[in-house]
């Protein structure tokens, strides 16, 4: 199943929603304790990995001019990650295909370390296991495990500990994409101002949530969808209460803050009335854009197989300066 086709490896990678999200204390090493149900929907980025002298990023579609090109991109980090721990240099160029929003909430930028970590596996014919690249994708950021998964999972620690789902239908949603992007750690430096003094007990997740996702049964996970950073989200943005509140009076089950925000998520009853909310939310003019989409969408995955054959980078040992760090979490 990988494409080797003198072009390259292209990997496609889904957006996510959290449809639960409880969120604890700060932690030692800054990072807060969560307990997230993520359900990954039909939004993609693809990312197309072809040899090259250097490691380079190039990126096209909807923001891209808001995609870093260097080496603080998580696709790139992925293949140095990867590179590293065979002892040869990361000699690639990678093709980012954006479709998810940039800063939205849904995992983008981890969506295309999910992506570069597949496609530079095959492209360099590692035959990296599934459990060893899941291992890589918890060192490159919290969300990007279950970009890899797909589907419907738990995540625990700070999301990266996942545990699948069982999912029973089909769920619709209707995505209302801002005008701008909120950084995920100011997020959470909102929701400790905000909770500031306050006893947080520890994150749980919610069974029935659980037991509505696995009944496929939408109006049972209207009643249960949550965001513990929809508050600090809706604080630095207060206009996401209009948004949500247009998608309501359209006829959506639910709404929610996907994530860290600002794209927020409506849960509809069929395909039919995810065209009628998407449709009432633009003329609202309270968002920049809906997207339809349905869940859950696999994690990813290698596109399509092709004939022919690249070799990997020849094999060296890394200057000191590269060798990789016990800890890479961005």
């Amino acid at each position: 199943m990988t494409r080797r086709d003198g072009v390259g490896v292209t990997v496609r990678a889904p957006a996510k929603i959290n449809v639960g999200l409880a969120v604890g204390a700060a932690r030692a090493d800054g990072f807060h304790e969560l307990a997230s149900v993520f359900l990954a929907v039909s939004l993609y980025d693809e990312v197309t990995a072809t040899s090259a002298r250097t490691l380079t990023v190039t990126c096209e579609g909807p923001d891209a001019d808001k995609v870093p090109l260097d080496r603080t991109n998580l696709a790139a980090q992925a293949a140095e990650l990867l590179a590293n721990r065979h002892s040869f240099s990361p000699n690639v160029h990678l093709h980012i295909a954006k479709d998810i929003p940039v800063a939205g909430g849904m995992a983008g930028g981890s969506a295309d370390a999910a992506a570069a970590l597949l496609a530079c596996n095959a492209l360099w014919r590692l035959n990296t296991s599934y459990e060893n690249l899941l291992a890589l994708c918890a060192e490159l950021g919290s969300d990007v495990p279950f970009s890899l998964i797909g589907g419907a999972a738990v995540g625990v620690g700070r999301g990266e500990k996942i545990t699948k789902l069982p999912i029973g239908g089909e769920f619709h949603w209707v995505l209302a994409l801002a005008n701008g992007g909120l950084s995920t750690p100011i997020v959470f430096r909102e929701f400790d101002r905000l909770v500031q003094g306050a006893d947080i007990p520890p994150p749980v997740t919610s069974s029935p949530l659980i037991e509505a996702l696995a009944a496929g049964d939408p109006t049972a996970l209207a009643d249960t969808l949550h965001n513990g950073l929809q508050p600090a989200a809706l604080s630095l943005w207060p206009s996401l209460a209009a948004t949500r509140a247009a998608g309501t009076e359209a006829g959506a089950l639910a709404s929610l803050v996907s994530g860290s925000g600002p794209t927020t998520a409506f849960l509809v009853e069929d395909a039919k009335a995810a065209a009628a909310v998407a449709a009432a939310l633009t003329a609202s003019g309270t968002c920049r854009m809906a997207r339809v989409a349905t869940a859950p969408a696999l994690g990813a995955r290698v596109l399509q197989a092709a004939s022919g054959r690249q070799d990997p980078p020849p094999a060296r040992r890394l200057p000191s300066q590269d060798r990789p760090h016990s800890d890479r979490r961005p």
